[in-house]
């Protein structure tokens, strides 16, 4: 109630303020400048009888004065004969707008607004979003405390394991990883699961342990993506380029041209020096292609990615400094039709590299390539 009242009185007082001087009578200036004109005159004549200005010039400044008088005497008739009605006009046009403007916002706000919603400050958000990060706390404890009534369900950590990786709670997903393949036996997904959760949790390096997951996982199916993935890595971060870009070529060899993972494997292969194949314009579906089809199917490829893009964000809120990283982290998530993640990703790298003028340029570049400028 409060609220409306304020909303009045600031109505009342925006249209008192313009419409105020439409109700006033307009004073006639008529008579007034008749009065100056004629007074100029004899001013005029008092000069030229005291020798003030000679003859010429008292001669044209009467007629210019009385050229204004005759101006102001018409401009008085006129407005003596028509000064009624539009002081009528004013002031039916200022009742009108005093009663139907206010009427006609209030009106139409009733029929398109929301008065009867209450408001949601920032507290109210802020809590909003403590409640979900609680949600998905709760979500997690209950499945915790449903493997310790039963152990052995191996569905049970199957699901919780992604949520750990996500949380980053790696050193517990790694744990569920391996529970998962004891309960419910390897295959070449779950070994190339747990090897990305022992990579997340040496902080992106693919240890000998992650390694011989990712090998386990292609000895069982030889298109497993991510694990031939991240043994190009495991082999770039061994220093042997020339592997690493054997293995990524290998991926992008055959490859769909929409395949959502070839934008992060061509630029992983450029990083090594490799020349990445060309791209057919139609490529027609391969051996390899169902092969890959078969081993993993489009959601899990799309996992994938996400996960590896999200990783590749949160390492670098942690180290802005890897030019490549955020290069890499722009082009993925206009890969992914992420345009506004790529937005705010622009913003963060270019505040991340405020300090070294050479690479802010290089990513001033980037951005202005990938037309997120603005």
């Amino acid at each position: 109630m409060t609220l409306w009242l304020a909303f009045a009185l600031m109505t009342a007082a925006a249209i008192f303020a313009v419409l105020w001087p439409l109700s006033r009578r307009a004073e006639a200036r008529g008579g007034s400048d008749i009065a100056v004109y004629k007074d100029q005159l004899d001013e005029i004549t008092r000069d030229r009888a005291a020798g003030l200005i000679g003859e010429a010039e008292a001669e044209a400044a009467k007629v210019e004065v009385s050229r204004r008088l005759i101006a102001a005497a018409d401009a008085a008739e006129t407005e003596q004969a028509t000064g009624q009605a539009p002081l009528w006009r004013r002031r039916a046009m200022a009742v009108a707008a005093l009663v139907l403007l206010p009427l006609g916002a209030v009106l139409f706000y009733l029929s398109l607004g929301s008065p009867q919603l209450p408001g949601e400050p920032l507290a109210a958000r802020m809590q909003q979003q403590a409640n979900q990060n609680r949600s998905i706390a709760s979500m997690v404890s209950q499945v915790e405390a449903h493997l310790e009534r039963n152990p052995n369900d191996a569905r049970g950590y199957e699901v919780l394991a992604p949520v750990y990786l996500r949380l980053g709670r790696f050193a517990d997903a790694v744990n569920a990883r391996r529970k998962v393949i004891a309960l419910a036996g390897e295959t070449a997904e779950r070994q190339s699961d747990l090897g990305e959760a022992l990579a997340a949790a040496s902080n992106g390096i693919v240890t000998e342990e992650a390694k011989r997951a990712f090998e386990a996982a292609v000895k069982l199916d030889k298109d497993e993506l991510k694990a031939r993935f991240f043994l190009g890595l495991a082999a770039e971060q061994d220093g042997d380029r020339t592997k690493a870009a054997s293995i990524w070529r290998g991926m992008l060899d055959g490859a769909p041209a929409d395949a959502p993972w070839q934008a992060m494997v061509r630029e992983a292969l450029a990083r090594v020096g490799g020349t990445p194949p060309a791209v057919a314009s139609a490529p027609g579906p391969s051996a390899a292609d169902v092969n890959a089809a078969a081993g993993m199917n489009e959601k899990d490829r799309n996992e994938m990615v996400r996960g590896m893009v999200a990783r590749l964000a949160d390492r670098l809120k942690e180290n802005g400094d890897d030019l490549d990283g955020w290069q890499r982290l722009l082009r993925a998530y206009l890969v992914l039709g992420e345009r506004d993640k790529a937005l705010a990703a622009a913003g963060e790298a270019k505040r991340a590299f405020a300090s070294d003028p050479d690479k802010l340029k290089r990513i001033q570049d980037t951005i202005k390539e990938m037309g997120l400028e603005g």
